[in-house]
């Protein structure tokens, strides 16, 4: 295994409020990290990364050039960026303008005003998808396990797909929606399947009534990954058979603890 320290995380921190700056790099500094830049706008943002990369960056929803969003779609975006994760700080709490973020794979959403306890465990997320640290399955080679991972956000599969290589999971099937994995999952087998909930055409309700109900691999375990917050809907795919339920964005070391339910009990 090889794990960071908090110590060695780089950080670019763009926030547009010199008074923000000084408290966020204040409370990075208390939890060992002092490798950080920061930035008021995305323009500086992005001329700095160009320079110097950095592990993470800790950015503020909005500004006078643009949004977050912008930003992280820009980084997304570009392959020379693909390692640098995203981690939003804004006091906005209303789910539905958080969802585009959530489904863009920022490795978290942090609260302003936020805790030690919400900053560290954002930055152990960071770590864990900058790490390595494979599963030790009893009962399977992780390296031969068939991952079937449906998403149709490409970012959010790109996010997901990094947490479990981390993990050590190589064989990797994508599929954008329920149909698509519908139609791979008719000529091909897997050991795991890893869902979305909210989808297009055919969602992740409907793909684990399919499995369990009309494919030949009824028994497969399903890890779904979902952003929903009604209860109804939560409900009603744990009914339909989904083993695990996981929120976005997730932590990798809870879907570690998952897969170790799903696969090696």
């Amino acid at each position: 295994m090889s794990m960071l320290l908090p110590s060695e995380l780089s950080i670019l921190l763009v926030e547009p409020s010199d008074t923000q700056r000084k408290i966020i790099s204040n409370s990075l500094n208390q939890e060992g990290i002092n490798h950080i830049q920061t930035a008021k706008t995305l323009a500086e943002a992005l001329t700095i990364i160009d320079r110097h990369q950095p592990d993470l960056v800790a950015s503020a929803m909005h500004f006078e050039d643009g949004t977050a969003l912008d930003l992280l779609k820009q980084l997304k975006g570009n392959d020379k960026y693909q390692d640098i994760q995203f981690m939003l700080v804004s006091s906005e709490c209303r789910r539905e303008h958080l969802e585009a973020y959530r489904q863009s794979g920022v490795v978290s959403i942090l609260p302003k005003p936020f805790s030690s306890e919400h900053l560290g465990k954002a930055l152990n997320a960071t770590i864990d998808l900058l790490s390595n640290d494979e599963l030790d399955l009893n009962h399977f080679d992780v390296h031969n396990l068939r991952v079937l991972l449906v998403d149709d956000s490409l970012m959010a599969r790109n996010i997901i797909k990094r947490t479990i290589n981390n993990l050590g999971l190589r064989l990797i099937t994508e599929a954008s929606d329920g149909a698509e994995a519908i139609e791979l999952m008719k000529s091909n087998m897997f050991d795991l399947v890893i869902t979305d909930y909210n989808m297009p055409s055919v969602d992740g309700l409907a793909l684990t009534q399919f499995i369990r109900n009309e494919s030949q691999q009824s028994h497969i375990p399903i890890l779904m990954v979902s952003s929903e917050a009604n209860e109804t809907h939560l409900s009603n795919v744990s009914h339909a058979g989904v083993n695990a339920l996981c929120d976005k964005p997730f932590e990798p070391q809870l879907v570690k603890r998952l897969l170790y339910q799903l696969l090696d009990e």
